[in-house]
């Protein structure tokens, strides 16, 4: 893979982590509201820890191959 389609990639999975911390925000944010007894918030927080998953899953696609964590 050329060193600029490397950047591309890094680039998209930059802008995917952003997204995966606003929705951890979203999570905590529904969390504390289920805490409170919010009922409906719970099921909010199960939706949005989905996406979350999938947008780390596709990070995880996206970042070079041979990497150390």
């Amino acid at each position: 893979m050329s060193e600029s389609s490397e950047e591309a990639y890094a680039e998209v999975a930059s802008s995917l982590r952003s997204i995966e911390e606003q929705l951890r925000d979203l999570a905590y944010d529904a969390l504390r509201a289920a805490a409170s007894g919010d009922d409906a918030a719970a099921a909010e927080e199960k939706r949005v820890l989905r996406a979350r998953r999938a947008i780390e899953r596709a990070i995880n696609a996206l970042e070079p191959r041979g990497r150390d964590l």
